[in-house]
């Protein structure tokens, strides 16, 4: 469906392809967020896993101000590699 205004200029006429030129396949919107929920999702499975771990060592097992800022950085830490992830599967089709 085309949704312009009434006055707008016509669309761009597409460039014929040629029979020689070498088609490019693009990721559509919907496969890249099909992708990036995957890996959002592993992603938290394995920052959890990692986070358990860690959070099972002595050292940290025996103070209880390491645990919290343990805690808060693990919490939120996850964000940091998930941004790029989810600028990924945002990104508008060419």
């Amino acid at each position: 469906m085309n949704f312009r205004a009434p006055y707008s200029p016509p669309l761009p006429a597409r460039k014929a392809r040629l029979a020689s030129e070498p088609h490019i396949s693009v990721m559509t919107i919907r496969t890249r967020k099909f992708f990036g929920t995957i890996a959002l999702l592993l992603l938290v499975v394995v920052w959890s896993l990692m986070g358990m771990t860690v959070a099972q060592t002595p050292w940290l097992a025996n103070s209880g101000l390491l645990q919290a800022v343990f805690y808060v950085v693990a919490g939120i830490g996850w964000v940091l590699p998930a941004m790029p992830i989810i600028s990924w599967m945002a990104r508008p089709d060419p």
